[in-house]
């Protein structure tokens, strides 16, 4: 029996989906909504009838981030080995990366958002909550040894190397590093230069299962 057909997507819907790809592809500077309407093939006050204004757009699409972030920061709780982190860090960055429009741009996007100003502090607190909860439940499991003063400083080390690492591929080729074709390697780079970070505090076993773990998805590794 033939399944019964797919409902067309809401024309919200469908202007989030490529305000996304558009902003991901040429910076959310660079992409007007009078450009997203042309390349969606509908007019411009379709657009503003969901969207009135570019903001607003802007703030959906972050709202939608925000969720998926929070959703997937509530489960650092959950990490106490190496693999665990590894699987954590590779999931945030994929996250980041969906979104990358967000972090390319963002000190120009906070400076003329106040939404985004508000809550990219609460989400930057949530994110470095949820780091130490990881660094917490891999010293509990004994993945890594560490005295509780000494997380401090590097939990907020994985923070900043987290939220800015797209920023920094951008600034080393600008003119592919946010490119699709680039992700795998730009989020394994991201990801194991997060976990470096505790590499001194690691179990020798543990340490040895990172390295292997980097070897095992880029035989080249990311650090380089």
């Amino acid at each position: 029996m033939p399944s019964p057909p797919k409902k067309p997507r809401r024309t919200a819907e469908r202007i989030l989906e490529a305000a996304l790809v558009m902003f991901n592809r040429l910076g959310e500077p660079n992409v007007s909504t009078t450009a997203i309407s042309a390349e969606m093939g509908i007019s411009p006050g379709n657009l503003y009838y969901h969207y009135p204004a570019k903001d607003t757009l802007i703030n959906a699409l972050f709202d939608r981030y925000r969720a998926s972030l929070e959703t997937l920061l509530d489960a650092a709780g959950d990490v106490r080995h190496v693999e665990d982190a590894w699987l954590f860090f590779h999931m945030l960055f994929e996250l980041l990366w969906e979104y990358r429009f967000l972090y390319r741009d963002l000190n120009d996007l906070l400076s003329k958002n106040r939404h985004l100003e508000t809550h990219f502090q609460d989400l930057l607190d949530h994110k470095a909550r949820a780091v130490r909860q990881v660094l917490d439940g891999m010293n509990r499991g004994g993945a890594l040894r560490a005295d509780s003063h000494e997380l401090d400083p590097v939990a907020t080390a994985m923070v900043v190397v987290l939220t800015y690492w797209l920023s920094y591929e951008y600034v080393r080729d600008p003119r592919r590093a946010l490119e699709p074709e680039a992700a795998g390697a730009a989020l394994l780079r991201g990801a194991f230069h997060v976990l470096s970070l505790v590499m001194p505090y690691l179990d020798g076993p543990e340490r040895n299962h990172l390295l292997a773990l980097v070897g095992r998805y880029h035989p080249d590794s990311p650090a380089a």
